[in-house]
């Protein structure tokens, strides 16, 4: 890293100014997580608000994470208060990509942090910079990072009681020209900046008035070169946790995220609800997401052996503790930011196999309660299984193509997606009617595959008949 970075370095004579950093991506970002915070005393025990666990990972992970999800190649957290602790964490996210430098005066202010930071990026025409208690959605700091500018992320509507708590900004020609907690304005920073070394002689004048607040250095800044004000995205949310109501809040934001637009009426009323507060308990333990896939598969395959036996009502519940189990894995890695393509593969594998387990299940439970004939129970166990693999490798396949997406939530309402076939062979254990289940799932995977094959085709003659 060091390497790279120094191919970067510019001699104090090239170094260029505020106006010469436009156009410029920012290679380094730095996580102010100096602070004491004496409000969240009932929740830190005296420890570091740092790293206070939100979604199972750490305040000050979380932050550094989100700057390396956007590509940067260096992340600098500034500690101060209880410093050994906070850098023991931060030493274990990404080695050689992130280091933690100590701030001696952290406790004047986080613009005084902000300075232990100032060798690292002195010679960085941009950088971004943020605060470990600032938690933001997936996307939100992109066009931050993009404005090739100094600039901050701003909300020009927040709620009530966030504009109460906030720094207001003063907007002119889309640009922030002052920052204040006392103006009357309507918008908001939201306390991700992308900043240029100027900002280092900024805070020192602004220390020298008896300001060492973040907020008085980028103050101080816009006075001379206002900032770009770059809106958060619509739809993106951010948060700032100061106070243990803040965190409550926080932690319910967290666990709604965890839905997916795509989720179809089984999953959104009756498994999320149950797999996302799993997900949360489960988190902050040392349970990777492919144990939980792991554990599934074994729900699923014990499912099946009940089903087999005819133990219907153990079956059933065993069915859904499968379902719920399946969107557990993805929201734990996705909370962790484990979430991989290896993850995906695994999970796709595990779920398909005990698919067909169940299936089997059913088929002999038929076969052996007299509904079906050994041929027909068998045929049925194959045409169910074929069914919902073509139907699940389909969605994959048009993924990995390119192609244009399926409308899935509209699946979901048909009941072909794996979470309805599960609630249907469910039902039809608790009935005693195994052959039903059957039938309900051939039913289900092939309205999903019809309708997906369908959406392809009729999406791709629109596109080749496009002038």
């Amino acid at each position: 890293m060091s390497e790279m970075r120094s191919e970067r370095r510019l001699d104090d004579a090239d170094r260029p100014s505020d106006a010469g950093a436009t156009h410029r991506l920012p290679h380094v970002g730095v996580v102010l997580a100096a602070g004491r915070s004496e409000r969240m005393a009932s929740v830190t025990g005296g420890g570091s608000k740092a790293l206070v666990r939100l979604g199972g990972v750490f305040l000050v992970e979380r932050a550094v994470r989100s700057l390396l999800r956007l590509g940067l190649d260096e992340v600098v957290v500034v500690v101060g208060f209880r410093a050994s602790q906070v850098v023991a964490v931060v030493d274990r996210i990404a080695p050689g990509r992130v280091r933690a430098v100590r701030a001696e005066r952290w406790e004047d202010g986080n613009g005084a942090s902000l300075l232990a930071a100032e060798p690292v990026v002195a010679d960085e025409p941009l950088f971004m910079v943020m605060t470990a208690d600032h938690v933001f959605d997936e996307g939100s700091l992109l066009p931050l990072k993009n404005a090739g500018r100094p600039a901050v992320l701003v909300d020009h509507a927040p709620e009530p009681t966030v504009w109460a708590e906030g720094t207001r900004v003063r907007l002119h020609d889309e640009h922030v020209v002052a920052f204040s907690k006392e103006l009357a304005d309507p918008s908001i920073d939201c306390g991700a900046f992308l900043l240029s070394p100027a900002v280092f002689a900024a805070q020192r004048e602004a220390a020298g008035r008896g300001d060492h607040s973040l907020s008085g250095a980028v103050s101080t800044l816009a006075a001379r070169r206002p900032l770009a004000a770059i809106p958060l995205p619509a739809g993106a949310w951010w948060l700032d946790i100061d106070t243990p109501s803040d965190l409550r809040t926080a932690r319910k934001t967290i666990r709604r995220t965890l839905a997916k637009a795509t989720d179809g009426p089984v999953s959104r009323y009756v498994n999320r609800p149950v797999s996302t507060r799993l997900s949360m308990a489960i988190a902050p333990l040392s349970i990777h997401p492919d144990v939980v896939s792991a554990g599934a598969f074994v729900t699923g395959i014990v499912a099946a052996w009940l089903l087999g036996i005819g133990a219907g009502v153990a079956g059933a519940a065993l069915t859904c503790l499968t379902s719920v189990l399946d969107g557990v894995d993805g929201e734990v890695a996705r909370l962790k930011g484990r979430a991989t393509a290896r993850g995906a593969l695994l999970d796709g594998v595990v779920d398909r196999v005990s698919d067909a387990a169940i299936a089997a299940g059913l088929a002999v439970w038929a076969i052996n309660s007299g509904g079906v004939s050994p041929a027909a129970g068998a045929i049925l166990a194959a045409a169910a299984t074929a069914a919902s693999m073509l139907s699940m490798a389909t969605k994959d396949r048009i993924a990995a193509l390119g192609l244009p997406a399926a409308p899935e939530r509209r699946i979901g309402f048909l009941l072909g997606g794996r979470d309805g076939r599960l609630m249907m062979v469910a039902l039809g254990a608790l009935a005693g009617r195994p052959t039903w289940a059957l039938v309900a799932m051939i039913a289900t995977a092939t309205t999903a595959l019809v309708v997906r094959l369908w959406s392809v085709h009729t999406s791709s003659s629109r596109l080749e008949t496009t002038p």
